[in-house]
């Protein structure tokens, strides 16, 4: 018989040994998933004997694991900002840092039936976090991206929501930039792809598993970004914002074309490392 415990601490030495960071959390997270739990609910149910069909489940979850398939992937959903959303290869996988960005634009004062679009909006969860905090208001946000798949799964993630974004206006939009998208916004956010052509060789086997597509700028990585801040100040309403996220030492680059296309009040935030992350700024 094999218990919660034993299985823990087998599971640990396995992805320990296939290179898996912080395997015992990651193992954790497996089991949380396969017994339908939270995670802190293990640690009183160490001695429950888990059924074959579970162990077996859970085997195959440390294998697709070992072999790099991110966990989110596995678990099949993300917890962004107190919601829970739907994750798979559609889209990439929401950081931190996202989040980090998204807080700071709750954080601020926003008109009644603010417009806002999300540009390359992935799996969703920047503009359906901003909907959900601002549904009250009568928000209306665009959710855009050259992938289908994306907005596929950016729409099953605004189905999850479906409760907390009642009086928020939703609209998918399917383009590069801002070919399908028609008229200007209060706010325009982005994440956008950032890596080289050459960061890409180097990243982790767990980011692999993203698309190419939302990881890549361009040649120089920067290339996608610049198009984007160059077409934003003609769908900006007077007063309106821009805040994206951007890669390590793209800051000053970045800066410089805002400034060269016109847009005002250009500031750039540091992410909880320390890291230039963010750009802000302000119609022309």
């Amino acid at each position: 018989m094999t218990t919660i415990l034993d299985a823990l601490q087998k599971g640990t030495g396995y992805l320990e040994k296939h290179g898996v960071e912080s395997a015992r959390l990651n193992m954790q997270h497996l089991l949380a998933t396969v017994l339908g739990c939270r995670r802190m609910d293990l640690y009183v149910n160490f001695d429950k004997v888990l059924e074959e069909a579970r162990l077996e489940r859970l085997r195959d979850l440390m294998k697709r694991r070992a072999q790099g398939v991110p966990l989110q992937h596995l678990a099949g959903t993300v917890e962004f900002l107190g919601h829970e959303f739907s994750c798979d290869e559609r889209a990439l996988i929401p950081r931190p840092e996202t989040e980090e960005l998204v807080g700071v634009l709750l954080k601020r004062a926003w008109v009644e039936k603010a417009r806002i679009l999300d540009m390359g909006c992935g799996s969703g969860v920047i503009g359906l976090s901003l909907a959900a905090h601002l549904a009250a208001q009568g928000v209306e946000v665009v959710l855009a991206d050259l992938s289908r798949l994306a907005l596929d799964l950016a729409r099953e993630n605004a189905a999850r929501l479906v409760q907390k974004l009642e009086g928020a206006d939703l609209r998918f939009v399917e383009g590069d930039l801002f070919a399908a998208v028609s008229g200007e916004f209060d706010a325009i956010v982005a994440n956008l792809p950032y890596l080289s052509v050459q960061d890409l060789a180097e990243v982790s086997r767990e980011v692999r598993h993203d698309p190419e597509m939302a990881l890549v700028g361009g040649e120089r990585g920067t290339e996608l970004m610049e198009r984007f801040l160059g077409e934003c100040p003609a769908r900006l309403r007077p007063g309106g914002m821009v805040a994206m996220e951007f890669g390590a030492g793209q800051e000053e680059l970045l800066r410089e074309v805002a400034l060269s296309r016109g847009l005002r009040d250009i500031s750039i935030l540091r992410d909880l490392q320390g890291m230039p992350r963010f750009l802000l700024a302000s119609a022309p």
